[in-house]
């Protein structure tokens, strides 16, 4: 059982970096859907990330229907505020792989693509009065810890000793 990040066209190279750096810590492997709007040598995509790029598993893709031909019978999940259920709904729990997908930073995911897999389409529980949206790094580390939550943490360190531990 594994959980995936996917970013439709991310825009950000902080938010990707940020994303990266939870995959390292979630073990998530992270797939990137091209365009993208920086360079992944980008100092601000590195910056974000620190020293935690090379340890995460990273794919790129021409174009969403690349992705799909790539992983065409996969549990898919569209992270959308127009989604009509919470994602905290749904069970992660089943020994499945989970592949949550975000869309980028200005519209989101294609419409017609939501359209089509509108049961999978899964929403974080916000304010839509005061915000459009919520910061897309947030949201990736807010629905995989979820899914690693319902999972009980596999592979994931529940406590750790430090050499200058400030609890000891």
């Amino acid at each position: 059982m594994t959980n995936h990040i996917v970013l439709f066209e991310p825009q950000i190279p902080a938010n990707t970096g940020n994303i990266a750096r939870t995959c390292a810590a979630t073990n998530s492997p992270l797939h990137l859907i091209e365009p993208l709007g920086f360079s992944t040598d980008d100092k601000q995509l590195k910056r974000a990330g620190l020293d935690y790029w090379h340890d995460v598993d990273i794919s790129y893709y021409e174009n969403l229907a690349a992705f799909l031909e790539k992983h065409p019978d996969i549990e898919l999940h569209l992270i959308t505020k127009f989604g009509h259920r919470t994602y905290s709904e749904v069970a992660y729990n089943d020994n499945n792989d989970h592949y949550f997908m975000f869309g980028k930073e200005t519209t989101g995911l294609p419409e017609e693509f939501m359209r089509s897999r509108e049961a999978d389409c899964l929403r974080i529980p916000m304010n839509d009065q005061h915000v459009r949206s919520l910061n897309l790094s947030n949201t990736a580390a807010l629905v995989i810890y979820e899914a690693l939550r319902q999972q009980e943490f596999p592979n994931l360190e529940l406590a750790h000793h430090y050499e200058h531990d400030k609890l000891d």
